[in-house]
């Protein structure tokens, strides 16, 4: 009986586990609308998986679950699908999941997102703006092939390779992808000048066209230089030693450094500015993370401005590398800090490229300051709540009042000199600069929004630009516009759109505007070496920084 019951009993048991799963089939079939196998649902054991994925119980294993999912699919999903687009797709979902700065990058964007931090494209080297639907020159780069074959500013695009751009509606974007092109490739295009009554018909050959991340660099007064950085990539910390060098020779002794509105890049492009400030053995920064030994950078000796005074300028939209410079200066209290509180990105990407041209970009360390101080603002989980921080910091007062700005002790650091600083979410200026709300009206406040001031500028420069281009400073253009009817041109110009200023606000407003307007002409004839030595007369941040480093 023994015998019996020990060769029954396994029996009884498999015809039990048997019934219960067709009755499950039956009920999944009869209710649910589904007409699934038994392989379908658990597998049948290691041989029903030719990918070999799956355990001999046919279960997913949690170790590896994304990709025996995906391999699933692939051979039992009841249509054809693409696994590759299905990954293209899961990979975003997985790093929303991590921090606002771990980004995929697909194939087809990488180039786009690599052209500020490598510094060049290839390209016809031109910049240009849409006007009335057609491509409108604005300047061609300095030997650049566009330059070299005879194109000029004003110039306008008609045909790119036998295509018509003018009057077509076509986005920037388009026009940007059919003028660029790999190096030594050839564009043809038809250009209209207000001097020829015929087109013109030209031949490109594209090259490397350079970014430059130095915007600008020249004496602000007898003894301060200004640069301004707007990105830190690659060719950033030569740009600068270049800038820096050309302002040493005109007689800087004082720097002001702008990094407003630089939202980072390159972290060695940052620390090695930083070095050209500092004595050496200096602590710049250092950064550490879960799988990444904390790593310190110092700085050297021998740095080209370490007698210079410096001030650095910031505000809400400095960051990630922006805020490493800065850091680096304030800890060490080697200059002084003006402007709004920075953004507070204190988190270290590395990327990754995989065979098909993609990327990723993770998150693998955080950084600190010399003090110890991690500027990382608060981050929940939610992207909408981390951006949408700025428009907080707005709504609360704090871009007009620094008191708003609450710190915990916890967050409290001392450098070297003494002087308190905070971490937990971007760098505090030494001196706060609220934001310039003079000057703003109604009026104001329409042509600006509706784009009239740069369109008018624009259209301005390209009237007159023979008259223009003989006036190669900034100073002598902004006079010769001082004695010209441009103002009264624009308000001409603002009327026949249906906008006419009252009185008041001419009387609050005038004065931005006319400078604001000048500028723009400055950019569209000399570039930036015309657009910022006019516009600083209406910054108050950078006069501010010019009042304390010449104190």
């Amino acid at each position: 009986m023994k015998n019996l019951k020990s060769i029954l009993l396994p029996l009884i048991f498999s015809l039990i586990l048997i019934a219960g799963i067709l009755i499950g089939n039956w009920y999944s079939s009869n209710f649910y609308g589904q007409d699934l196998s038994l392989k379908q649902i658990f597998g049948s054991g290691a041989s029903s998986n030719p990918h070999g994925n799956m355990s001999g119980s046919g279960m997913l294993p949690a170790t590896n679950k994304l990709n025996s999912i995906l391999n699933y699919i692939s051979s039992e999903y009841v249509d054809t699908v693409s696994i590759d687009k299905l990954t293209e797709s899961a990979i975003p979902s997985i790093l929303e999941e991590l921090d606002p700065h771990s980004v995929y990058i697909p194939a087809r964007d990488l180039s786009k997102y690599n052209e500020p931090l490598v510094g060049n494209f290839s390209g016809i080297g031109v910049q240009f703006n849409m006007v009335d639907d057609t491509v409108a020159i604005i300047n061609t780069i300095a030997n650049g092939p566009s330059e070299i074959v005879g194109i000029f500013a004003g110039d306008r695009i008609v045909k790119v390779d036998g295509r018509t751009v003018a009057g077509v509606k076509l986005p920037s974007d388009s026009i940007v992808g059919m003028l660029r092109g790999p190096k030594g490739t050839t564009v043809k295009v038809v250009i209209m000048r207000r001097t020829e009554k015929e087109l013109l018909d030209f031949e490109i050959t594209r090259n490397d066209i350079p970014l430059y991340s130095v915007d600008v660099a020249y004496m602000i007064s007898d003894q301060t230089g200004y640069i301004k950085i707007s990105t830190f990539a690659q060719t950033t910390y030569e740009e600068f030693l270049e800038a820096a060098e050309k302002l040493h020779a005109l007689g800087m002794k004082k720097m002001i450094l702008d990094l407003r509105s630089n939202g980072g890049g390159i972290m060695d492009a940052a620390t090695r500015i930083a070095d050209e400030f500092l004595e050496d053995n200096k602590l710049i920064v250092y950064t550490q993370g879960k799988a990444r030994a904390r790593y310190d950078v110092f700085s050297t000796s021998g740095g080209t401005c370490k007698d210079d005074e410096v001030c650095i300028l910031m505000d809400e939209f400095s960051a990630s590398a922006s805020e490493i410079l800065a850091g680096a200066i304030q800890d060490n209290d080697r200059g002084t800090i003006i402007g709004r509180r920075s953004f507070g990105k204190g988190l270290v990407q590395e990327q990754i490229q995989f065979r098909d041209g993609s990327a990723l970009r993770l998150t693998i360390a955080r950084y600190y300051t010399p003090t110890g101080r991690s500027i990382q603002k608060p981050y929940n989980g939610d992207k909408t709540d981390y951006y949408s921080d700025l428009s907080d910091r707005f709504e609360h007062g704090e871009f007009e009042n620094a008191d708003s700005i609450k710190f915990s002790d916890s967050l409290k650091f001392v450098t070297p000199g003494g002087k308190i600083v905070y971490g937990g979410g971007g760098i505090m200026p030494d001196i706060f600069v609220p934001m310039d709300t003079t000057g703003i009206s109604p009026y104001f406040n329409r042509v600006r929004n509706l784009g009239f001031i740069y369109r008018f500028a624009f259209d301005y420069s390209d009237k007159y630009r023979d008259k223009l281009i003989k006036y190669k400073t900034a100073s002598e253009l902004s006079a010769y516009l001082d004695k010209s009817s441009y103002f009264k041109e624009f308000l001409k110009y603002s009327e026949e759109k249906g906008i006419s200023p009252n009185p008041e606000d001419l009387k609050v407003s005038g004065e931005l505007i006319k400078v604001q307007i000048k500028a723009y002409i400055g950019r569209n004839t000399i570039d930036n070496e015309g657009f910022y030595p006019i516009i600083q007369e209406i910054d108050n941040t950078l006069l501010k920084a010019l009042e304390v480093i010449e104190d």
